[in-house]
């Protein structure tokens, strides 16, 4: 097994759509001018990527710094002067210790994700710690009981946009159950010129002020030739009235991002070289702000190992959703001396971050199209045979007789490409089947803080998600993962508490169980206890809900081999559930992992 390699921000200066052109060379190329003619020796150096750090003992310095990824020069938050932070690799068993060092203007902080460890360890101001003022220093030190692909990132205000993320990868103490004789980690993320306040700001004023995939004439008029006027005119009023958008997937896109692989920009592309008939692990880890990425690579299967740092059985698949905060490990095995490129496309298809796997520097691969824009379904608002409840809305206006459900119906869609097995029936209420509890929604649900609510949110483990279903490629979806090794926790749930992802999307404002968390009671938890949490989503964003210090353990309907994760993704109009043990006293973070979303769906979990 080879030394894990990234290359560092090596990039070019982008368009307006910036994930199309490039015009001059930036990145972690660290002031250097736009004029600047880097030597061959240069470029390769800059692709070999941050610095790999390992041992037990670190400093790491936290600075601002100039970059480069579109042309124009702007301050990344950096750590050891690099943008995405070093690679730190580490042994299991070990203890690390690392010191971190404050140069910057405001107070900042790490938070390890996805590393089971104390909690004033675990790096999140205001939970766990004072944070790190400027100036000043903090030493972080635990002892690694884990092996895998994690990551690291401030947990300070918008310093994960501006750059403050880096990839763990946690040597195990053993062998590892499959071979592979290459390791390139694939950091995904996404950077904006714009100061990440304004971005919030314009949110806040203007939800969909990113958002210029609205329908067009020509589209409208194709939609009266299917649906007739009455069935486009219910439709559209449905979606004016509630002052939605069937289009919008994402609330920040690349109108104003650059999507990034390793740090480089599509226009110049992240590079890893192999031989003929290698095995090659690739560490996807997402660490955007706010972007969910779609991979594949056009002419390889993908053999999932891993799941969020944690071994899975293989899973062979042509594609995967990743979203923000989740990591995937995937091996692939190319039978031809040919370039294959590395495709992550936006889930919102408004840009994409490429690289190549290549037997020679020289041979780059051409970039696939991406994929149409995907459109909300009334499935991807948890609507039923009973309807929607549209937050109060006057139902008399839309004869919801008239529309045309026969492409939203998820109970009779054929996923029978996903599925890598028979699933067993979920919604039984033991352990690893998920909770039989109807949705009921709580008195702080309702009011103008809450425009949605799905009353019909159904387990929908083997939809693959808006914008892959029956795209004809083998995509990964949650049913398809299984846990390597038996469950270590196989009782039975004492309780279970119900979470609801609220929001207002026109007014930009989040909550749980529509409550913000300036608001909300901290979750409390008795040491020991097997609790269920259900998740249910009642908006329609993905939202990526992270637990800090404890796993996940994510209900797929077999309850002998439950895969564990730190990160769990509640697809629109949806709901998942999964147990947790509470073995970690303490105070932890929890909450949705969408960084402008994470001042009001955030909980204090407390665990007594």
């Amino acid at each position: 097994m080879s030394e894990i390699l990234l290359p560092s921000i090596d990039g070019i200066s982008l368009s307006r759509r910036r994930f199309v052109q490039g015009l001059a060379a930036g990145g972690a190329m660290l002031g250097m001018g736009l004029n600047a003619k880097p030597s061959h020796v240069e470029m390769m150096h800059a692709r070999s990527g941050p610095k790999v750090l390992s041992g037990t003992y670190f400093d790491l310095t936290y600075s601002p710094q100039k970059v480069n990824f579109t042309g124009e020069e702007r301050y990344a938050t950096a750590i050891n002067g690099s943008v995405p932070a070093p690679v730190l690799r580490w042994k299991e068993g070990d203890t690390v210790t690392l010191r971190v060092n404050n140069q910057l203007a405001k107070d900042t902080s790490i938070h390890w994700h996805g590393i089971i460890l104390p909690p004033d360890q675990d790096g999140v101001p205001g939970i766990s710690f004072d944070g790190i003022k400027p100036g000043e220093s903090f030493t972080y030190q635990f002892k690694l009981n884990q092996s895998g692909t994690y990551w690291y990132h401030s947990h300070s205000g918008f310093q994960e946009q501006l750059g403050a993320y880096g990839v763990i990868v946690v040597d195990p103490a053993g062998p590892e159950p499959f071979s592979y004789d290459r390791d390139y980690a694939v950091m995904l993320s996404d950077w904006s010129d714009e100061n990440p306040n304004d971005v919030y700001a314009k949110l806040k004023k203007m939800s969909h002020y990113y958002n210029f995939r609205e329908r067009t004439v020509s589209e409208s008029m194709a939609e009266i030739s299917e649906k007739g006027w009455k069935g486009f005119r219910a439709e559209r009023d449905m979606w004016d009235q509630m002052r939605m958008s069937d289009r919008d997937i994402s609330d920040v896109t690349g109108y104003t991002y650059t999507f990034l692989m390793n740090g480089l920009t599509p226009a110049e592309g992240w590079m890893g070289v192999f031989k003929k008939g290698e095995k090659i692990r690739l560490r996807f880890v997402n660490g955007a702000a706010m972007t969910f990425f779609d991979v594949r690579i056009p002419g390889l299967k993908m053999k999932v190992i891993a799941t969020d740092g944690q071994y899975i059985e293989p899973v062979s698949v042509d594609e995967f959703r990743i979203g923000v905060a989740e990591t995937y490990d995937v091996i692939v095995e190319p039978e031809a001396d040919m370039p294959y490129s590395v495709f992550a496309q936006a889930i919102d298809r408004s840009g994409y971050a490429r690289g190549t796997l290549t037997p020679d520097a020289s041979l780059i691969a051409d970039v696939p199209s991406m994929d149409e824009a995907p459109i909300l379904t009334h499935g991807d608002m948890g609507m039923g045979h009973g309807g929607h409840d549209m937050a109060g809305m006057d139902h008399s206006k839309h004869n919801m007789a008239t529309m045309d459900h026969s492409q939203h119906n998820m109970a009779g869609m054929d996923h029978s490409q996903y599925q890598k097995r028979e699933l067993k029936p979920m919604g039984s209420g033991g352990a690893g089947y998920g909770s039989s509890r109807p949705v009921q929604h709580a008195t702080s649900e309702y009011g103008p803080h809450v425009d949605m609510r799905a009353d019909a949110a159904q387990y929908r483990l083997d939809d693959p998600g808006i914008g892959l279903r029956n795209n004809g490629r083998k995509v990964l979806t949650y049913a398809d993962v299984r846990n390597l090794y038996k469950t270590p926790d196989p009782r039975e749930p004492e309780r279970e508490i119900d979470l609801h992802l609220t929001g207002n999307m026109s007014r930009y404002m989040w909550s749980i169980n529509g409550i913000k968390f300036a608001d909300a009671e901290p979750l409390m938890l008795k040491y020991g206890e097997r609790v269920r949490i259900n998740l249910i989503n009642d908006t329609m964003m993905n939202h990526p809900i992270h637990l800090h210090g404890m796993w996940s353990d994510l209900e797929t309907g077999d309850p002998d081999y439950i895969p564990r994760k730190h990160t769990v993704v509640v697809q629109p109009g949806a709901k998942i559930s999964y147990l947790v043990t509470a073995d970690a006293k303490g105070s932890w973070a929890y909450h949705c992992h969408l960084i402008y979303h994470m001042s009001g769906m955030f909980r204090k979990v407390t665990v007594v």
